[in-house]
């Protein structure tokens, strides 16, 4: 059952009607059940896996759950214990003993939260990463031992966005920014709702815990607004990602029998393919939130209109680049060890590079763990490598840059210099994209040469290329047509910032809001890939 089925959106439907006739403070229980109910159905029925299987991938989300919950309480209690310690002993001890005792309150509640951290993160790299560090590490010790046994490992559905979430509460009780929420089936909530298990968006408990509790009251406003998100969701998932799913797989995987053409055609299209299928599924969820008055975190502000990559992270997937600045890369930036290295450089190079050499190491660390947590193969780690690196470079030569700027008397306002900052921008993206769409690190090196040394313009013209991706003429002119309707939505998005586009169009009155979802449901509908004898593709991010 995934999102873009008619089973999950007669799931959601009885689950709003549910939530609607129960009383407010019981409407959290229908929510919690709900959830352990879709992820239950979504492995049985999606994934076709015994129930046996289904209560073990069951196991591991309601033990990240209950470690948490235990983890916070622990922590809080901590604290509580340390400083009511300290406030009774006030007037008896010395100033060294009071220092002596606040670091050893300080290590205990560092340990508490160590241990919850490992625990989970620990199963996340076991389950995800074993099997390829293995393999890495028995070619090279091949001729030196027997090597590490493969095992049979599975990845629960979702566990990086749950582990990610539940550890950003983790840390935040440790940090003692909120109370520890004292119900474990209210944190169960927070870490399974069902409209962000299967690929996000990342939440913060500050954000989304009491609105998942407070049991909103169903308003026509927010349910307008959710199904027209929803629509437009589908739109981008089915008229446009799905069909062009056969191109970005079947010339990558055997990219050697095609020209340089084709392989940076397909490039090309799965940089379109990629968004509409992530950010379609974000406002699915999103949209499904909102339907019941909750209100997900964006995960995408245009990204392609990025004028540097800094700013194309800041808009894609918004909420995992949140919490890896706030929970990785600060943390790095700001310990003792930077701080001391930081300290030597100025002392031995200036204060530039003290300001400049640690910040631009820690977001090269930070790079590494955004592309190992796509995956685990050495090609993502290139990717992270790779962003990361034109980061670290930029930053370290961000003055130089400003110096060119100076001497050739360009603007920062210039939309010549702007639009080819936004062009230079893309194709630094499209370069880490080959290493999505390659099966390995040496494969996307390959198709990257290819798509330099063997590129003919004539081909672009003829019938050849269309023939490579497996689109008919008539798909393509549908998938051109909705990438255009896309595109025109996110130009007018971006003028005007300040309100969503669906807002502005359930403000025009009822007819226009029936005239935008007709032409969204019926484009899905006479356009859309789904029912008999087509197989709709997963969400590219279900495999995280």
């Amino acid at each position: 059952m995934t999102y873009t089925s008619l089973r999950f959106l007669i799931f959601t439907a009885f689950c709003l009607l549910i939530y609607g006739v129960m009383p407010r403070k019981c409407r959290w229980c229908v929510l919690l059940t709900a959830s352990l109910g879709f992820y239950v159905i979504v492995l049985a029925l999606g994934m076709e896996l015994g129930m046996a299987t289904c209560i073990k991938y069951l196991a591991f989300m309601v033990f990240t759950a209950a470690s948490t919950y235990a983890g916070g309480l622990l922590l809080e209690r901590q604290a509580a214990r340390s400083d009511a310690a300290l406030k009774a002993g006030k007037a008896l001890w010395s100033k060294e003993e009071k220092k002596a005792f606040k670091e050893k309150a300080a290590r205990s509640r560092k340990h508490i939260a160590a241990g919850v951290l490992a625990a989970n993160f620990g199963i996340l790299a076991f389950l995800k990463y074993y099997n390829f560090l293995a393999d890495s590490l028995n070619g090279i010790l091949k001729h030196f031992s027997s090597g590490l046994p493969g095992l049979r490992l599975f990845l629960p559905l979702g566990i990086s966005f749950y582990t990610f979430q539940s550890m950003g509460y983790v840390i935040d009780i440790y940090r003692k920014k909120y109370p520890a929420e004292r119900n474990f089936f209210k944190l169960l909530l927070f870490v399974s709702f069902f409209p962000q298990i299967v690929q996000g968006p990342i939440g913060l408990y500050s954000d989304l815990g009491h609105q998942l509790y407070e049991g909103k009251s169903l308003r026509f406003e927010n349910i307008k607004q959710g199904v027209l998100l929803i629509t437009w969701g589908f739109f981008k998932k089915l008229v446009i990602a799905d069909k062009l799913v056969k191109a970005v797989t079947d010339i990558p995987g055997d990219y050697k029998h095609y020209s340089g053409t084709a392989i940076l055609a397909a490039a090309l299209i799965y940089a379109l393919q990629l968004y509409a299928d992530f950010s379609g599924g974000i406002d699915i969820s999103r949209g499904v939130a909102q339907l019941f008055g909750i209100t997900m975190a964006e995960n995408f502000r245009r990204p392609y209109f990025s004028k540097d990559i800094s700013e194309y992270w800041h808009r894609w997937h918004i909420t995992l680049g949140a919490w890896l600045r706030e929970y990785l890369f600060y943390p790095i930036a700001m310990s003792k060890l930077f701080q001391k290295f930081s300290k030597k450089l100025k002392e031995r190079f200036g204060m530039k590079a003290a300001k400049v050499i640690p910040v631009s190491i820690a977001s090269l660390i930070t790079f590494l763990v955004v592309g190992v947590w796509h995956g685990a193969n050495w090609k993502y780690v290139a990717f992270g490598v790779w962003n990361g690196g034109i980061i670290m470079v930029s930053t370290l030569l961000e003055s130089s840059f400003t110096r060119w700027k100076q001497k050739l008397k360009i603007k920062d306002d210039s939309r010549i210099f702007n639009a080819f900052r936004v062009l230079r921008t893309f194709i630094i993206v499209l370069i880490g994209y080959y290493f999505d769409i390659a099966d390995s690190f040496k494969s996307a090196m390959e198709m990257m040469y290819l798509s330099v040394t063997d590129l003919h313009i004539s081909e672009l013209a003829s019938r050849y290329v269309f023939d490579c991706i497996s689109v008919t003429i008539r798909e393509s002119l549908v998938v051109i047509a909705a990438a255009l309707v896309m595109l025109r939505v996110s130009v007018l998005q971006e003028r005007d910032p300040s309100h969503t586009l669906r807002e502005k169009i359930c403000k025009k009155g009822f007819a226009m809001e029936s005239l935008v979802f007709l032409a969204l449901f019926f484009s899905v509908l006479i356009f859309g890939v789904y029912g008999p004898g087509n197989d709709p593709a997963d969400f590219y991010y279900m495999q995280f």
